[in-house]
């Protein structure tokens, strides 16, 4: 129930404005981690995100506790029923190994796509990563035991080239078959639900490059893409530009499939023009119907020197 009112409910704010958020909003932020009740959009408005994002990547490692991002997955779960009981959505993605070689989602040796699909070499290996996703994606539930609906982003910037399952590694057939089985086996074979599929490219410059690996209406609940500032927006408008053209593009698509459209991934390395979310972001995307925008995450100072 909770996860059909959902998707009628996605399709509300396309007339009215659009829900924002980030990725990891409730685990940490600018200069704190595992707060109780914090969150760095809360303390500059006041309010908590509509949008919550995460990553089951980990999943798949027999006993792993924590995510890409270093997040245990008991605190993800904690996090994810108090963003859904503030009236949140949550949005996922899966930045899963290669199952061919079991190295990183952005290890692109050919023939991962192949290999996970049933016959391929890793096709049980596979599975047993779909297994734990799924029983994860099961005990997210509210405080009423309803299970909370998730949307999914498997196999996000698929137009893109850097990892195992995106264009230069596999042909579109290939990508649409593990869609499917990938969408079947959670559906059918281990009745998870709760799950909404969200077909979420890269940057595309057609309605054929968008459209080249969807797998079918059926398959399929929302459509979007991920985008990125790079450069200074105050010396050139390429960004504005770019997203513009796929923002128009991605609303008629939406139309024409009868999907719910959004932008799945944006941001500005560190934001050094203080005024990018409204100068450039919004102006950018107010006139154009979404439901959502999602940043990435304020994961702080880095390794490598570099605030993210």
């Amino acid at each position: 129930m909770e996860t059909r009112n959902l998707l009628v409910n996605l399709k509300k704010p396309l007339s009215k404005g659009v829900m924002f958020g980030h990725h990891d909003v409730l685990a940490y932020g600018v200069g704190w981690k595992y707060g109780a009740g914090r969150s760095d959009v809360n303390k500059v408005t006041g309010e908590y995100p509509a949008v919550n994002g995460w990553d089951y990547s980990g999943l798949e490692k027999e006993g792993g506790l924590l995510n890409i991002d270093g997040v245990p997955f008991e605190k993800m779960r904690q996090y994810i029923k108090q963003g859904f009981e503030r009236g949140g959505v949550i949005t996922v993605s899966w930045h899963l190994n290669n199952p061919l070689n079991g190295k990183s989602a952005r290890d692109t040796t050919q023939g991962g796509v192949a290999a996970a699909l049933p016959g391929g070499g890793a096709s049980g290996e596979y599975m047993q990563w779909l297994d734990r996703m799924a029983g994860f994606t099961l005990s997210l539930r509210g405080s009423k035991n309803e299970l909370i609906p998730i949307l999914v982003r498997p196999f996000h910037e698929l137009t893109g080239f850097w990892f195992w399952w995106t264009k230069n590694t596999n042909t579109p057939d290939q990508f649409k078959q593990l869609w499917k089985y990938t969408v079947d086996y959670l559906r059918n074979t281990k009745t998870v639900h709760n799950l909404i599929p969200v077909y979420n490219t890269a940057s595309f410059n057609s309605r054929a490059q968008f459209l080249e690996r969807y797998p079918g209406d059926d398959y399929v609940d929302m459509i979007g893409f991920d985008a990125y500032q790079y450069g200074d927006p105050l010396k050139n408008n390429n960004f504005v530009d770019e997203l513009s053209f796929q923002l128009n593009m991605l609303y008629t698509l939406a139309i024409e499939l009868k999907k719910t459209p959004a932008l799945g991934e944006t941001g500005y390395e560190a934001i050094p023009y203080p005024e990018w979310r409204t100068k450039t972001l919004w102006k950018t995307i107010e006139g154009h119907p979404l439901s959502y925008v999602l940043l990435w995450r304020n994961a702080g100072l880095q390794e490598n020197g570099n605030m993210h």
